[in-house]
């Protein structure tokens, strides 16, 4: 799939959605509804999650294993899920090959944050890291993230330190 265009008069509903980072926060569900119907017209994978039905890492590992069709090798650990997302990214698995991407949808999602902040942060973070990626292959990765407080907040998430060019990356050229 190509970059958004710059022509469009008007950009898609995922453009604007992603203008910003490629994880939303959503708390009316009429709204979200509304944006799981957009995506899916524009031809996204939607996948549906209630994430208020996890009480801790493990259950979260289980679930997305399920719902994006992880192999059954994959691990119970952020390593793991991060491998899988970056297979997700590549267009591995997750959602077909002819599919606009994928939009991971995750209801009650404070609940699970209460529960466990860490994975619910980490996982925030992971997701946002795989959507970087998937836009290199021409893919898109969508996570929108429900909560029954208007007042849920996350740490940013996505943020990335400055790498070292891919020249000069190794040790031994650092050391002139």
């Amino acid at each position: 799939m190509p970059a958004f265009d710059p022509a469009e008069p008007t950009p898609p509903f995922d453009f604007v959605l992603m203008q910003n980072g490629s994880v939303n926060l959503y708390w009316d569900l009429a709204v979200l509804d509304d944006a799981c119907t957009r995506l899916s017209a524009l031809g996204y994978r939607v996948v549906r999650i209630e994430a208020d039905a996890w009480c801790d890492a493990a259950s979260m590992f289980d679930a997305l294993a399920v719902a994006l069709d992880f192999p059954d090798y994959s691990g119970r650990n952020f390593d793991a899920l991060n491998d899988c997302l970056s297979d997700v990214a590549a267009g591995d698995f997750g959602a077909p090959a002819d599919a606009t991407g994928l939009a991971l949808v995750l209801t009650g999602y404070d609940s699970f944050a209460a529960a466990d902040p860490v994975a619910a942060q980490t996982l925030a973070g992971c997701f946002a890291d795989q959507s970087r990626t998937a836009l290199l292959f021409g893919r898109r990765l969508v996570c929108l993230l429900q909560s029954g407080d208007p007042r849920f907040a996350l740490a940013p998430v996505g943020a990335r330190a400055a790498s070292w060019n891919p020249a000069e990356w190794s040790d031994s050229q650092r050391e002139v």
